[in-house]
């Protein structure tokens, strides 16, 4: 089928975009979630995302195998209509905090690519831009930094469709011409 890749910074509408869209595409809806809980507060969030989502989505986890989980949602008899990750940029750094070596990283983001491209059902893939800002001040954080960059490249290529949110807005990069997908 195809897979739509929609980044942005933090809190600028992507993931309500991710869900919004998710919700025109059938009854069979799958969320997966690769944050992980390490403290209250990001307990308290989680806990406050899954309450807005409702019914309207199954919950899955998978902050370090979601090429596997989608991979395996592919395969009968799971037939989902549309599928929501979020975020990629989570599962990037569980892995890189997991000392994955970079190469088994971007292999990773292969597999997940190809899975994506064949995959039965829809999927929005929820990322978070992080190379438009200050050069990180450490060798982690420049890695993922990194990471993420060619993560994004990668799948981008592969997407049927690409997004861009900023200041509340969606912006429609592939395919073309550019234009507002969503006030």
């Amino acid at each position: 089928m195809s897979f739509s890749l929609i980044g942005g910074g933090a809190r600028s509408g992507k993931s309500a975009f991710a869900l919004r869209r998710a919700l025109q595409r059938g009854p069979e809806r799958i969320f997966i979630a690769t944050a992980q809980a390490f403290d209250d507060e990001m307990r308290a969030r989680i806990d406050r995302h899954i309450a807005e989502r409702g019914s309207d989505f199954t919950t899955l986890e998978a902050p370090h195998d979601l090429d596997e989980v989608m991979r395996r949602l592919a395969l009968p008899p799971t037939r989902p209509d549309v599928v929501v990750v979020d975020c990629l940029t989570l599962w990037l750094s569980n892995l890189l905090l997991a000392d994955l070596p970079h190469e088994a990283i971007e292999r990773r983001v292969d597999a997940l690519a190809e899975v994506l491209a064949s995959a039965p059902f829809h999927t929005w893939l929820v990322t978070n831009e992080v190379g438009m800002g200050l050069v990180p001040e450490t060798p982690l954080g420049r890695a993922f930094r990194d990471i993420s960059g060619r993560a994004h490249q990668r799948l981008a290529r592969s997407a049927s469709e690409v997004y861009l949110a900023a200041l509340g807005m969606v912006l429609r990069l592939r395919p073309g011409p550019v234009e507002l997908a969503e006030p």
